[in-house]
């Protein structure tokens, strides 16, 4: 043993008793080898006399290697010395008969190294330099099966290496495989397939192995070699019996089976294609299908049949003759049912999708009005797929019931699985809807008949397929009960299930009952019904909280829809409900379990949509009102007479979470109650939210700076807005007082938003509260936000930077809507002038350089209006001393001229186009307002500084005075980018 070749063995030593130092070493050794000029002879010759398998495979590795890198640079001598010696090696060659060591009698992975090499060789060099190499090697195979066996390696390693297009290929190695696949059907394909043929014929009775290795080989040359050299009667008997056969090995069958599926799924002309399947006489192998499922020869079959049927499919879509979309409606009528059995019962071919085949099927299904009982009868198998792939594994019961990881991916996985299914499911109810709801109504009804917990997943399966059947029929069908909906809805309604104290059984049932509940709004006397299963131990009762509280959401929706007709039964649901409201607040709520929307307040927006109508007695909505305001009240002022100072860090989350949840309850509780009610017709009502709004803002005094609390009195703030109206002004300078103590960007954020929806709904009503506040909140947050710009680039994007960057936003939102709801002079009061200047400066500054051109038309849409607001005609007296020049001196010519002329403001984005054209528009606003002061100033001083020409600075004069807002647009936007290009940049907002 030579040092190389112990270098290879350090190499490839996988003992982990050799140090990474010395692997190192021999790894260097390696490459300098690699680099020498006689590699190539180097690698011959320890080919051929190295019995060891490591040195083999490094020889083999590297010729391959060097071939790929240098084949260019070769000199002929060597690529003769290579070609030669590989070619002859794998046909059994040997220096002499003592020394020779053959790679054939090596190991698998040796042999396909092997044939690598070969058939980068070929790569290069087939067929223009070496044009004889299947030929030569053909007339090799009367060596025996280790040439045969070689020869197939090499025809594998071609497909898999150049001309299989499942791998991704440059143009070049495309180019390639075009040539040598040409060059291969002119030479020798034909002797090669006779060579398959002759082989299968030999050894199918010695050598089943090597029989299957070359159906392998054949089954990867199919798609691209004259299907006239397979299928024909020669070969195709052969195959069939192959796969028939009952004393063959399963790997022969099965290698037959891929044949016959590479034939069937041969690109061609359709009607060529009809021709070849219907020749094939398919219904010989359906009948191997109902052997073993889990045998490599049953999914080798199946793949053929769905491939067989696919095909068929597409024949009948592409064929427009008669006799031949009959033909191929007969042969898919044959091998549906085999498929049918495939789909359910065995393991399918990745590339076949049960969804897109039966979407197709089903398709043609609209063609064929009215369907024939053989369409029937394959619509009913069709729906036996649907039902048995949405069906959950009950491996995974428990891990679903209690919702752990494994169960949550399970039904991540399933719900994405089961959308296309669903899809297929309304296609077939649109296409054969009696059908569809006969087999919906007998699989429920089995699901019924079971008598134990077995079939959870049939009774699951069962409910979704009634559930997602419902998007395929319209509103109108569901309040008439069409069809059979009549009966399955009452039916759906009076069932228990055995299992349904299981969480998707459950869950389904539900959502399955509220997607039908046009039916009952229809159909009153079921109300009762509707009610005993959402208030029982199937909905709000169930002992499972996501069930709980899930039905505590769907009932509220239930509630919405039926609204009035449930008057009769408000005393019967709030005793039901009775022990739910009570339990409400003593959950714990700081655990993440409960966290999302879901928490069960949604059964508090239901009674407060049930006992908020008109049609309730006075006297009952007061007292329903205040049964349940009044102990909620009751534990919120409990926790705020214990102080904040007297709650340990463990009580502390828990009283918080408590309060913060009777907040959201009565939030919920509010939403039924309209301000009509509550302000005009039973004040009593308003009296009592008005009650609980002052308990609620002592809240605020109590914990001023926990943050969760004040999100919470502020959400509620904004709902008693809406239902008390204006009556709830007197609560608002203390509540608004409250929340500005200490508050952080974030809540200022909601401040602000408050003060929206304030000045939203009660418009120029709101001015004397807005006066006393603005000072203060416009203060607060000057001295938050930057003077300058946000700061921006890396490290800039944090949480605080990014508050920041919100509160800025709603405050010009804030500004805008003040504005635009005739309050602009709450900025001139007494108390807010001194903030006149700085806010007039920062708008100036947005204006002109915010990087979002939408905040920036806010701004200049603010200096319109108050440009509309403060300016009087030319001439006349100023309202606010000092802002016309202000907007002629500074506002125009920076953010009207010269923040134009910056290349960021790109005319093609949509967004500053629409920041342009307000521009524009408050251009055509200030000569209104200012006449020919505004004009002369622009032309004389702007216009100038931005080197505009005289010519061009007079057109805009013509422009401007003219009434066409559009043509002054126009020419002003060619203006803009004449002047760009003159100052490429130059020019800087001052």
């Amino acid at each position: 043993m030579d040092d190389l070749e112990k270098a290879i063995l350090i190499l490839f030593d996988e003992s982990g008793t050799v140090d990474s130092e010395l692997k190192q070493k021999a790894k260097d050794y390696c490459d300098k080898i690699k680099e020498e000029k006689a590699i190539c002879s180097v690698c011959i010759e320890r080919l051929c006399f190295s019995s060891l398998v490591q040195v083999q495979f490094w020889c083999l590795q590297t010729l391959q290697e060097v071939i790929r890198v240098r084949y260019s640079s070769m000199s002929l001598d060597e690529r003769f010395l290579i070609r030669k010696s590989v070619f002859w090696i794998a046909c059994l060659g040997g220096f002499d008969d003592k020394s020779a060591v053959r790679v054939l009698e090596g190991p698998a992975f040796i042999k396909n190294k092997h044939a690598q090499v070969l058939v980068t060789l070929i790569y290069y060099e087939y067929p223009l330099i070496w044009s004889s190499v299947f030929v030569d090697f053909l007339s090799q195979l009367n060596k025996g099966a280790v040439v045969i066996d070689m020869f197939c390696r090499v025809l594998n390693a071609l497909d898999e290496e150049v001309i299989n297009l499942d791998h991704p290929r440059t143009p070049e190695e495309l180019s390639v495989a075009a040539r040598i696949k040409d060059a291969m059907r002119q030479q020798c394909v034909a002797q090669i397939v006779r060579a398959w043929y002759d082989i299968v014929s030999m050894y199918r009775n010695s050598d089943e192995e090597l029989c299957a290795s070359v159906l392998e080989s054949m089954r990867r040359f199919i798609s691209w070699i004259d299907i006239g050299l397979i299928v024909n009667d020669a070969f195709i008997p052969l195959l069939f019996e192959l796969v028939l056969v009952d004393g063959v090995s399963e790997q022969l069958r099965s290698a037959a089976a891929g044949c016959l599926s590479a034939a069937v799924s041969k690109r061609m002309d359709p009607q060529a294609k009809l021709q070849l399947l219907q020749s094939l006489q398919m219904r010989q192998v359906f009948g191997l299908i109902a052997q073993d499922s889990d045998s490599e020869l049953v999914s080798n079959v199946a793949a053929l049949l769905t491939g067989y049927a696919v095909e068929v499919l597409e024949c009948f879509k592409r064929l427009n003759s008669e006799d031949a979309k009959g033909i191929s409606m007969e042969l898919l009528n044959e091998v549906l049912p085999s498929v049918f059995y495939v789909m359910q019962n065995c393991e399918l071919d990745s590339t076949f999708s049960i969804v897109q085949f039966l979407s197709g099927y089903v398709g043609t299904m609209k063609t064929l009005s009215p369907l024939r009982e053989t369409q029937l009868g394959h619509v009913g198998q069709i729906l036996e797929v649907i039902r048995s792939q949405i069906r959950y594994d009950p491996m995974y019961r428990e891990n679903l019931d209690i919702l752990d990881k494994i169960g949550k991916d399970e039904e991540d996985r399933m719900v994405e699985f089961r959308k296309d299914l669903f899809v297929l499911l309304r296609n077939v109810g649109r296409v054969a809807p009696d059908v569809t709801q006969i087999f919906i109504r007998n699989s429920l009804a089995s699901a019924v008949g079971s008598s134990s917990d077995w079939n959870v997943e049939e009774v699951e399966a069962a409910l979704s397929l009634f559930y997602a059947y419902g998007e395929s029929i319209n509103g109108e069908a569901i309040r008439t009960g069409s069809g059979l909906l009549g009966e399955l809805v009452p039916m759906l309604l009076s069932t228990r299930f055995l299992c349904h104290s299981n969480r998707l059984v459950a869950l389904v049932y539900l959502e399955t009952v509220t997607r039908y509940m046009k039916f009952v709004q229809e159909n009153t006397q079921y109300i009762h019904m509707v009610l005993a299963a959402f208030l029982d131990e199937r909905g709000i009762h169930h002992p499972n909280a996501n069930v709980s509280r899930r039905a505590s959401y769907l009932f509220m929706r239930i509630v919405k829809l039926l609204r009035v007709k449930l008057v009769p039964f408000i005393e019967n649901i709030l005793q039901s409900l009775h022990d739910t409201v009570a339990g409400f607040t003593r959950i714990d709520y700081t655990s993440k379990e409960l966290s999302g929307s879901e928490d069960g307040s949604h059964i508090f927006e239901a009674i407060g949509l049930l006992i908020g109508m008109e049609d309730v007695p006075p006297a009952k909505q007061s007292d329903y009102l205040s049964s349940l305001l009044t102990p909620l009240c009751q534990q919120v002022v409990e926790v705020l007479l214990m102080n904040a100072k007297l709650l340990t860090p463990e009580e502390a989350p828990k009283k918080f979470a408590n309060i913060q949840q009777i907040i959201v309850a009565i939030n919920s509780l509010s939403k039924g109650f309209s301000e009509r009610l509550v302000t005009a017709s039973r004040p009593a009502i308003g009296l009592m939210f008005k009650q609980t709004l002052d308990v609620l803002l002592q809240v605020l005094v109590v914990f001023p700076n926990v943050e969760t609390l004040r999100s919470k009195v502020t959400s509620f703030v904004h709902r008693m807005v809406d239902t008390l109206g204006a009556s709830v002004f007197p609560y608002l300078p203390k509540a608004l007082e409250q929340l500005l103590v200490d508050s952080e960007p974030k809540e200022l954020v909601g401040l602000l938003l408050l003060l929206n929806q304030l000045i939203c709904k009660f418009n120029t009503l709101f001015r004397d509260i807005l006066d006393e506040v603005f000072p203060a909140i416009t203060g607060r947050i000057l001295n938050i936000i930057p003077v300058d710009t946000l700061p921006s680039g890396p490290g800039s994007n944090t949480e605080e930077n990014r508050e920041l960057q919100e509160l800025q936003r709603t405050l010009y939102t804030f500004l805008h809507v003040i504005t635009t709801h005739d309050l602009s002079s709450v900025f001139l009061s007494p108390k807010s002038r001194s903030y006149l200047q700085p806010i007039m400066q920062l708008l100036l500054l947005t204006s002109c350089k915010h990087k979002d051109f939408l905040v920036r038309k806010s701004c200049v849409q603010i200096f319109i209006r108050l440009i509309k607001d403060w300016c009087a005609m030319p001439n006349g007296e100023e309202k606010v001393p000092g802002f016309q020049s202000f907007i002629i001196e500074t506002f125009a010519t920076n953010c009207c001229l010269y923040s134009l002329l910056d290349t960021s403001f790109e005319f093609r984005d949509a967004n500053t186009l629409v920041l342009f054209g307000e521009i524009v528009l408050a251009q055509k606003v200030m000569y209104e307002k200012f006449g020919n002061d505004f004009l002369a100033h622009f032309v004389s001083k702007g216009f100038p500084a931005a080197h505009c020409p005289q010519d061009l600075a007079e057109k805009y004069c013509q422009q401007l005075q003219g009434s066409d807002i559009k043509a002054l647009k126009s020419f002003y936007q060619s203006l803009i980018e004449s002047l760009r290009h003159q100052q490429n940049g130059s020019l800087v907002v001052r």
